[in-house]
């Protein structure tokens, strides 16, 4: 079929990316051109590879999704990006779409919902579901209002905002290992360097900070 949509996948989980090709490829809409561990890797490709649409995962070593797309919209770069991420969080979303991404998807979506996705951002719209869509809506309209100063999201990597939502909603550092792919040890250290950069010292202060920024809602507690 003629003008299939081109695709890079940028993932750093390899089983993932082996499972996206393959799923993509039995449509006859798609084609993958090209895949990426991390964000360094994603932008040389694209400096030598014609490709519609990106699809990008926040959490990758040496650049994350989130800086990948700022650089690619700072180099002016005519690419569409869809990010495919585990985590829905309103936080994220409005990030990530403020930043330059066309669309947002979660990793758990069904097959139809993907390949709409793409479909969508590869003619130029921009893509959110139902459930993404009021998410947003929901953290423009009832969000907590944040004190003025520096933002946590501004001070957290993506990978020590993902831990630091699980751990304040409980979640031991297993748990957290078992759910982003990390050791136990690795794990430790984001938590460690997260409460460092946001001067706190215990898990209750920890969850009193996320409830003051919005980060946590008391139902999640």
């Amino acid at each position: 079929m003629k003008n299939r949509i081109r695709i890079i996948l940028a993932d750093d989980h390899s089983v993932l990316r082996v499972g996206l090709k393959m799923l993509l490829e039995s449509e006859s809409h798609f084609s993958v051109v090209g895949e990426a561990a991390d964000g360094e890797e994603l932008l040389t490709l694209l400096e030598k590879t014609a490709v519609d649409v990106v699809v990008v995962d926040l959490s990758m070593p040496k650049m994350g999704g989130l800086e990948c797309i700022k650089e690619i919209r700072s180099r002016g770069m005519d690419v569409k990006i869809l990010v495919l991420t585990m985590f829905g969080d309103e936080t994220y979303i409005r990030e990530v779409m403020q930043a330059g991404a066309n669309g947002y998807v979660e990793k758990q979506a069904v097959d139809a919902e993907l390949f709409a996705a793409l479909k969508a951002v590869a003619a130029g719209q921009f893509y959110l579901s139902s459930k993404n869509s009021q998410a947003l809506l929901n953290s423009l309209f009832t969000a907590a209002p944040r004190p003025s100063g520096q933002d946590p999201y501004e001070v957290l990597s993506v990978r020590e905002r993902e831990v630091l939502k699980l751990l304040v909603r409980g979640y031991s550092l297993s748990e957290i290992g078992a759910k982003l792919f990390l050791s136990v040890k690795t794990v430790d250290t984001y938590k460690t360097r997260l409460m460092e950069k946001l001067g706190l010292s215990k898990k209750s202060e920890l969850v009193e900070y996320s409830l003051k920024h919005g980060l946590l809602s008391t139902k999640d507690i």
